[in-house]
């Protein structure tokens, strides 16, 4: 992609973006409008996005999505491409937060936030990549956390869900470069969006983890409306990067995400130094 696809027609880049009727989504949707290009944004209710239509009518199509249901999917992209004959960047944004001990969250719970955070952010890539193959160009972001990076205490689901996206990612970003589609897989640290209010769902406190998850709860709860990041900035550090001819594979947001998974990875070198006298040497002899 060299400068703006779209470029010629007036109209900027179409960008088709999960999730929009709050939190990243939603900013993303706001800063794409300001820069100029149009979008499709998505939401399993749209009566919830219809003002970001009212911005710039001719620009913004408000259109039903439930990423767990593969027709919805399916009506959402045919309804994207008949109305604007093309998509530049897919955004997969939507997901949801699960948090707490293993042994505190039903298998059910598990499932269903693999099912919204992983198989929906597949499953529309899937039915995007068709569109952005024929035109042998296109970019796709795939929202994923700095907890995608660095799994700590009572993040087995969601860091479950966003370590697998990562690595799906990455893999597909080797898969369709020849095809001139581009993957970056962004890192949100701590933003100030309903991650850590309605959106977050906790598993049934257990009495042996009580000491261990209790303050790591109250202390997110507290944080909650007061992070440092402001996801409009986020939305147009995005927007710049996907406006690269290489952009990045993956992009953190926030210094405290480029603190932390800076640590995480001088710490990772150590502990692989620390055991290869242990696993390196197991050849044939």
């Amino acid at each position: 992609m060299s400068g703006r696809q779209g470029e010629g027609t007036g109209e900027g880049r179409v960008w088709f973006v999960t999730g929009t009727s709050s939190g990243f989504g939603r900013e993303i949707a706001r800063a794409v409008i300001a820069h100029g290009d149009r979008v499709v944004a998505t939401a399993r209710d749209v009566a919830a996005v219809e003002d970001l239509v009212a911005l710039a009518p001719g620009r913004v199509r408000a259109v039903a999505l439930d990423v767990t249901d593969d027709a919805s999917i399916r009506r959402a992209v045919a309804e994207a491409e008949t109305g604007f004959g093309r998509i530049d960047v897919l955004v997969n944004n939507a997901g949801a937060g699960l948090l707490g001990a293993f042994e505190e969250l039903s298998d059910s719970e598990l499932r269903r936030n693999f099912e919204t955070n992983l198989f929906g952010a597949m499953a529309v890539t899937r039915a995007v990549l068709p569109v952005m193959r024929h035109q042998r160009a296109g970019r796709i972001v795939q929202m994923s956390s700095v907890i995608g990076v660095i799994a700590g205490p009572g993040g087995t689901a969601y860091a479950g869900t966003k370590f697998a996206l990562e690595g799906m990612s990455e893999a597909l970003a080797a898969e369709v470069a020849h095809l001139g589609i581009r993957v970056t897989i962004v890192e949100p640290g701590p933003f100030r969006t309903d991650f850590g209010g309605r959106s977050l769902r906790w598993g049934t406190p257990m009495e042996d983890y009580a000491e261990l998850m209790g303050p790591a709860r109250a202390a997110l709860e507290a944080s909650h409306g007061s992070q440092s990041g402001d996801p409009y900035r986020g939305a147009e550090a995005i927007i710049a990067a996907v406006g690269l001819e290489e952009p990045p594979l993956r992009l953190p947001l926030g210094a405290e995400a480029f603190a932390w998974i800076r640590a995480h990875l001088r710490a990772r070198l150590e502990q692989l130094d620390a055991v290869e006298e242990i696993g390196a040497d197991t050849a044939f002899r």
